[in-house]
């Protein structure tokens, strides 16, 4: 009978670990912000690539994309970086690969594509299945070159399946020349382009005196150099900006004025700051937004003829047109100047530091010196390893006939190799005495005995010979010369910078930024040519202005469709009084023109008036001497002289008011009418407008009305010359209604 096998089950022993919440979320992000920062967001100041750069050249090189060999699908790139070193998504590892090979984005690209890789006015590539790519030449030659020479350390990838550089061995400051741009947590960085040419001159220099400061490198660095050319007009801050490693960059676009048709004048863009790329069409649309708000009024059309010969933008202006009021126009309002946020937060050793430009060359140099020496380290023992191979096949060759003894009398590899290395003949079949004694006095290295057993009989012709003597001479002066650059730092010196100055010789191109002190853009103010217009408000409180023809064509329907109805000079200004006893100052040019059947805007974007105040009425400062009645809801009344308000504040103090009283009415007053007030529980009063002094604004006024408890003034105008006023859409005439004196309780109006 079997026997029932013993199920053992294992006691699952549960585990808590307690721990403070605020302190495992700041525990968390820490490390997340680590992350980012040291393996996402932030640029090597010594190779100028971030992880994923990084990580799609030397996938490339994996594959075998050299700049001379075919291209292939950036599908493939795209997959071998993520499933190989960098398992983030294919669209961020696409887009990085795509900006790489964008030369309005670099002066020199790293990638060389092939097919729809977008374009300087913001098209996007075509999907990675579509286009192609390869290394570009210079990334080869740059970056790429000394990899297989053991000069930088390379670590498991992600699932310590393949091996990846930490870093590549550059061999120009290559974070200056190509430019960066990251957003971490809590920092970011954004260097820009410059010159190949001059930055090699500056690492040179630095090479030869590692004590030159900032100051001292810009004599070759004049400053950034961006593939979309332009004008950098703050030249005097360039030095802050750099030895700080901060600072805001004055980039402008260059225009050129040209003879156009029929008398016109044409202003060519032919350069963009590096901040428009991308953003060509808003520019377009700001040109076409102040020509729309008559605030460049002379051009006449706009065209964007740019292409694969460059950017060429052209606005055509009347021939009478201010050229240069119009190009100050294009640099301050449709941001053909703007501003490059330099910030040179990069990593050193792991940590992230803001650099000033010293640090970054003199970093580079450190790590070129290094790279470099470890190179020269590893050709030499390459060197020495050739050398003894070949001493040894040459000492082989004189004694070849013992070696064929040797070799035919053993009975084991072993023996053989021990023989040749050691001299050792026990139990070797010699045919000669000679062989053996020769054999006796054998002591090849290892390296050597492994060589001349693999070797061919075909290295016996005296040719071959002659190769061999050849390649040990070849290989005994290398090892001369690298020894030399290993031992003496001077001469190391001069092999690196003769290495900067092969690359600048290959790659160097002319300046394409021009950089100069340029005074801030000064735009003249347009001369207005003053003239009556109309200021409509509407009882959602939208304000317009219309010409003079609009207002008379639909004069019998404005008093219908507007709440408020003002003559106003263009010039002028308008006031909008609210109930807790605020004016707001409206500037007749910064209210639109407008159809009569346009919206117009809020009351609200014109003014400082908010969204929580009520107001009670908008008043035009058409007549200086002209005044205004103030009726509060408490039954307060005075007449105040519109010029009250003519100040250089946009809100000022209307009226005082006393404790829990509200403002109910502000209306211009001629006169020649009586003042009627109506309250809210039906009551009236009515007195002549001279039976009240004019007062400063300041004031609480007089007493109007004697309320009953719990009574308000809802209504106050002032009657025309006949003594009729309008109140509820009804007409009444004061010689037929019974009205109270001012400071009383009035009278009932409908008794």
């Amino acid at each position: 009978m079997a026997k029932k096998k013993e199920i053992v089950q294992e006691e699952i022993v549960e585990e808590i670990i307690r721990a403070d919440y605020s302190d495992e979320m700041s525990s968390s992000f820490m490390d997340y912000a680590v992350s980012v920062i040291t393996d996402r967001a932030i640029p090597d100041v010594r190779d100028g690539l971030k992880p994923v750069q990084r990580r799609i050249l030397w996938a490339m090189k994996q594959l075998g994309l050299s700049s001379s060999g075919d291209y292939k699908k950036s599908a493939r790139v795209v997959g071998e970086t993520m499933g190989k070193y960098h398992p983030h998504g294919d669209s961020s590892i696409y887009e990085a690969m795509v900006h790489m090979a964008q030369d309005w984005y670099f002066n020199h690209p790293l990638v060389d594509g092939h097919g729809n890789f977008g374009s300087v006015e913001g098209d996007d590539a075509a999907a990675s299945r579509y286009t192609e790519c390869r290394l570009s030449k210079i990334s080869e030659d740059i970056l790429l070159s000394d990899l297989d020479k053991e000069t930088v350390d390379f670590v498991p990838n992600f699932d310590n399946k393949e091996k990846e550089p930490t870093v590549l061995p550059s061999v120009i400051p290559n974070i200056l020349v190509t430019g960066t741009d990251g957003i971490a947590v809590g920092m970011a960085s954004k260097m820009p382009t410059h010159n190949l040419g001059e930055v090699i001159d500056a690492a040179s220099a630095l090479l030869d005196n590692p004590n030159l400061t900032t100051d001292d490198l810009m004599e070759y660095i004049k400053g950034p150099d961006f593939a979309t050319g332009g004008i950098i007009v703050n030249k005097s801050e360039l030095a802050e900006i750099y030895r700080t490693g901060q600072g805001k960059i004055r980039v402008r676009g260059k225009i050129k004025a040209e003879k156009g048709d029929r008398g016109k004048i044409n202003l060519v863009i032919s350069e963009i700051p590096f901040t428009m790329i991308g953003a060509i069409s808003g520019f377009m649309n700001n040109i076409a937004k102040l020509v729309h708000t008559k605030a460049m009024p002379d051009v006449t059309d706009i065209k964007n003829l740019s292409g694969k010969e460059g950017i060429r933008i052209i606005v055509e202006l009347r021939k009478d047109a201010d050229v240069e009021q119009n190009i100050n126009m294009l640099y301050k309002k449709a941001s053909l100047e703007d501003t490059f946020g330099y910030n040179a937060t990069l990593l050193s050793k792991g940590v992230p530091s803001q650099m000033p430009l010293d640090r970054i060359l003199r970093e580079f140099c450190e790590f070129y010196r290094e790279t470099q020496t470890r190179k020269y380290e590893n050709l030499l023992a390459r060197e020495k390893r050739a050398a003894e191979i070949r001493e040894g096949l040459i000492a082989a060759i004189d004694v070849i006939d013992t070696i064929i003894e040797i070799l035919r009398g053993s009975e084991t590899v072993a023996q053989a190799k021990a023989c040749m290395m050691k001299g050792e003949t026990d139990g070797i079949k010699f045919r000669t005495a000679e062989c053996k004694k020769i054999a006796s006095k054998l002591h090849f290295t290892e390296l050597q005995t492994d060589a001349i057993l693999e070797m061919k009989m075909q290295k016996l012709i005296g040719l071959e010979l002659n190769v061999i003597v050849k390649e040990l001479e070849t290989c005994r002066k290398n090892i001369e010369t690298y020894t030399g650059y290993l031992s003496s730092k001077a001469k190391l010196n001069k092999k690196l910078k003769q290495g900067l100055a092969e690359i600048k010789e290959k790659y160097a191109v002319p300046r394409k930024t021009v950089i100069l002190d340029e005074e801030a853009v000064v735009l003249k103010k347009p001369e207005m040519k003053e003239e009556k217009v109309y200021a409509l408000v509407n009882r959602f409180g939208y304000i317009k202005l219309i010409d003079d023809a609009t207002m008379e064509r639909n004069r019998e329907n404005v008093p219908k469709d507007y709440r408020y109805v003002m003559e106003v000079m263009n010039t002028g200004r308008m006031y909008v009084f609210t109930e807790n006893g605020k004016c707001h100052q409206i500037k007749a040019k910064d209210v639109p023109m407008g159809r009569y059947n346009d919206k117009g805007v809020p009351l609200e974007q014109v003014s400082a008036l908010s969204t929580k105040e009520n107001h009670v009425c908008v008043v035009a400062d058409y007549k200086p001497k002209e005044k205004l009645l103030f009726a509060t809801a408490g039954g307060a009344v005075k007449k105040v002289l519109i010029s009250e308000f003519d100040t250089t504040r946009r809100t000022t103090d209307a009226t005082k008011l006393t404790a829990g009283d509200s403002v109910a009415a502000v209306i211009p007053i001629t006169g020649k009418g009586n003042i009627v007030l109506i309250t809210e529980g039906g009551f009236i009063v009515a007195f002549e407008t001279g039976s009240i002094g004019v007062l400063k604004k300041n004031s609480v006024g007089v007493t109007g009305i004697k309320l009953n408890k719990g009574d308000k003034v809802i209504f106050a105008c002032e009657t025309d010359e006949n003594g009729c006023f309008t109140f509820d859409e009804k007409e009444y005439k004061l010689s037929e209604l019974d009205c109270g004196k001012r400071a009383t309780r009035g009278k009932p109006l409908h008794p």
